[in-house]
């Protein structure tokens, strides 16, 4: 029986530990960087990998992310023998469907119009609009994606989905490729972006998508910092082509000081709290794909290397 790696800035491994050892009492859980003998490893729970690499822990079989993503890892650095798994569990995805309906309702409420007005005292009425009149679109239909998708739903939006290929969603228009991504954006007013990151998609929200969007839209990124050109929303904003943003991931985080995106009243910063899964819940899923890794069987939440996730 190999022993299971914890590698995270950002999380406490305690949190893991109990949940962790009640579903497999036998888990052998070395925290970095006092893990012992490499050889030992063959299992390895990661935010982002040690500075020396993962090359050391010959024995290690599988990668279970700490996060829904995994570009914080850098896969051209790890081994490629090695399996790499997201960690999307039901809470995760549950809170970041919470997260893309508040975002979106705070718009179509026209909440942040109102939130300027209370600081200079301005008493303005703007008449609330039904929610079927608004269509909300979502880059992205995977598990988080379709998550918020249906919950959108459920409160009457009008939403719209797209995948880099053809998927099906009950109650939602579909559309995909490069074509139907445009086409799509022409149709909604609040646009959320929860993509993998890719090279396809770096740089996808961005002038040629606000352009395709109508008059005064608003932009929800809450997938990664690199699918927003930082530069092209400033101009956007300033030209009231989009109305308003709220920004949760950046290129840099945390958003240094000096960053234009903070003297911008119609963008919101939020700091990367969208979502996030918890040892309670996503435990079993974390035992499950360490008997699955020792079995030498397909992970849950598999990460596809030619495709990037």
């Amino acid at each position: 029986m190999g022993a299971v790696l914890f590698c995270s800035n950002l999380d406490d491994p305690e949190e893991w530990r109990g949940p962790l050892t009640k579903l497999m009492p036998d888990l052998d859980l070395r925290v970095y960087p006092n893990f012992g003998k490499a050889e030992d490893i063959d299992f390895a729970m990661v935010w982002r990998p040690p500075e020396e690499g993962m090359d050391q822990f010959k024995n290690l079989k599988a990668i279970q992310s700490l996060g829904a993503g995994v570009n914080q890892l850098d896969m051209s650095k790890l081994p490629p023998r090695v399996a790499i798994a997201r960690l999307v569990d039901e809470v995760l995805s549950k809170a970041m469907a919470e997260f893309c309906v508040l975002t979106a309702l705070r718009y179509h409420r026209n909440i942040d119009v109102h939130e300027r007005n209370s600081r200079t005292k301005k008493w303005e009425y703007i008449i609330p609009r039904p929610a079927e009149q608004r269509t909300v679109g979502v880059m992205g239909i995977g598990v988080l994606g379709g998550a918020a998708a249906r919950l959108l739903k459920s409160v009457g939006f009008k939403v719209c989905g797209w995948s880099r290929g053809p998927k099906k969603l009950d109650g939602v228009e579909c559309f995909h490729g490069p074509d139907g991504l445009y086409r799509m954006a022409s149709k909604c007013s609040i646009m959320i972006g929860l993509l993998p990151l890719t090279p396809e998609t770096q740089g996808i929200i961005g002038k040629k998508l606000f352009d395709a969007m109508p008059q005064g839209s608003y932009i929800v990124n809450v997938g990664r910092g690199g699918h927003l050109n930082e530069a092209d929303l400033l101009p956007a904003i300033q030209s009231g082509k989009i109305a308003g943003a709220t920004l949760d991931v950046f290129n840099a985080e945390p958003l240094p000081d000096n960053h234009p995106f903070w003297n911008r009243p119609q963008i919101l910063i939020t700091p990367h709290v969208a979502s996030t899964g918890g040892a309670d819940t996503a435990a079993q899923l974390v035992v499950e794909n360490i008997r699955l890794a020792r079995a030498g069987k397909t992970l849950v939440n598999q990460v596809d290397r030619s495709k990037g996730y």
